[in-house]
Formats: structure tokens, C-alpha cells, sequence
């Protein structure tokens, strides 16, 4: 039984189920930290704590791809297992969101202060299957990082066979994702800069611009147009 929802921002991508699930499942609890989430019935504040069941939550403030983003830890009082962190918009495996409602300052703090001092071990859960294209970023900005050209590889192994590259860890991110080595001597002459919150601005600059992957066609979309499956819709326009 759904009982509740944890939103990350209100981008319609995240929360566009919300209203309809609200219908569906009658006092079902929605939190979030921006009033544009839909259905919206508990609004919460950086550092808040939330429990269901032995799942514990605190809600971390990351303001920046929105201005109002909030990320979700949670962990589990004398359980094995490690730590998870649902990042929303804001850290990707190998990359980090867009800069729509923020500065670079924001991010700054979210991926060094908010985020970037939890548990190594912490597992990163975030809202976006972008793995490939953010790592052959990062390996243009590190030709020399093995760790980039590792995780590249496996990536790409996993995206060939439809399997997810999702969760990384914190410990994994700060060895390949750029977004979080802004100190490194390579990220810096990439960029030309010294100063971490003008690298990571330009490595943001500099991501948003790079070249758009070759787009590979859907098979199942090419063999329903091999049978002659697309016929009827061709036929009327």
C-alpha cells in the first residue's frame, strides 16, 4: 500500500504522477520542499527527519537545478546495509544537474557541504540514466583518469545489455565525476581556472555545450517499421 511520496523538485519528469496517484490512493502523504510539486501535502526543511517503518529519513536542501530541490538520505538504525541517497536533479553519476533556478555557488555548497560529506559508502541513487554521456565529458576534461575510462567502459557494457548503472557510491563519484573534483590539478588546467566554484561554473558552461550524442535508433521502433506496422499512421498525414 502506497503511503507516502518523497519529491525531489517539481519538474514534471519527477512529480507528474503525484495528483493521479493522490486519487488513487486517498490520504496519501506527499512531501517535498517547493509549493509547485503537485498534489504537495507536507512541505519539509533542510535537515528534517521523517521515519517509516525502520526507514529513516533526513531531507537535505539543494537548492540550484531548482530553487527549491530537495535530496532524501535514508538509512536504517543497525542494518548492513549502506546508506542510500535519492539526489534528484542535483548529483548524477559522473555529473551533476543543470543550473536552471541557481548559481554556481549553490552547487558548490551542495556538492561539497550538503552532499559530498556523507558516508563514502553512501549509495547514490539519482533521477537520470545519463551515465555514459556525462563520463565521456569527464573524459575529455581527464584523458589520463583510469577511473573515468573504467566506469566509461562498464557503462557502456551496461547499457548495451539494458541494465541499469545506477546506484554508484560517494566514495566511486569523487574519483570520476568531475562535478565533485573541482580541487584536482587536471580539472583546473581543464577549465583554466583555480578557484573551485569558478571551475565547476565553467565545467557546467563547458558540459552544457558539449557535442549531442548520435542518436541510435529504437530496434523495436525499426522492426515495427520493417513490418510495415507504422503503414496506416504514414498513410494519413
Amino acid at each position: 500500500v502506497l503511503r507516502a511520496i518523497l519529491t525531489t523538485h517539481h519538474h514534471w519528469d519527477h512529480a507528474r504522477g503525484n495528483e493521479e496517484l493522490a486519487q488513487l490512493f486517498p490520504g496519501l502523504r506527499v512531501f517535498g520542499a517547493d509549493e509547485r510539486i503537485g498534489a504537495l501535502t507536507h512541505k519539509v526543511t533542510h535537515g528534517q527527519e521523517l521515519s517509516f517503518g525502520a526507514i529513516r529519513v533526513r531531507c537535505l536542501f539543494t537548492p540550484c537545478h531548482t530553487s527549491g530541490h530537495m535530496c532524501y538520505f535514508m538509512w536504517e538504525d543497525d542494518s548492513p546495509d549502506a546508506p542510500a541517497l535519492f539526489s534528484g536533479d542535483t548529483l548524477f553519476v559522473g555529473g551533476c544537474g543543470q543550473f536552471f533556478e541557481g548559481t554556481a555557488e549553490q552547487m558548490h555548497t551542495n556538492l561539497t557541504q550538503i552532499l559530498g560529506t556523507l558516508p563514502e559508502d553512501t549509495k547514490v541513487f539519482c533521477g537520470h540514466e545519463c551515465t555514459v554521456r556525462n563520463l565521456k565529458f569527464a573524459l575529455k576534461v581527464e584523458p589520463e583518469n583510469e577511473m573515468v575510462k573504467e566506469k566509461l567502459a562498464w557503462a557502456r557494457q551496461r547499457d548495451d545489455e539494458d541494465l541499469p548503472t545506477v546506484p554508484s557510491t560517494l566514495h566511486e563519484e569523487f574519483l570520476y565525476n568531475p562535478f565533485l573534483r573541482v580541487t584536482e590539478e587536471p580539472v583546473q588546467r581543464f577549465t583554466g581556472r583555480t578557484d573551485p566554484v569558478e571551475v565547476l561554473r565553467t565545467l557546467r558552461s563547458e558540459r552544457d555545450n558539449f557535442k549531442k550524442p548520435k542518436e541510435r535508433p529504437n530496434p523495436q521502433a525499426m522492426l515495427a517499421f520493417d513490418w510495415g506496422l507504422f503503414g496506416p499512421f504514414l498513410e494519413k498525414k
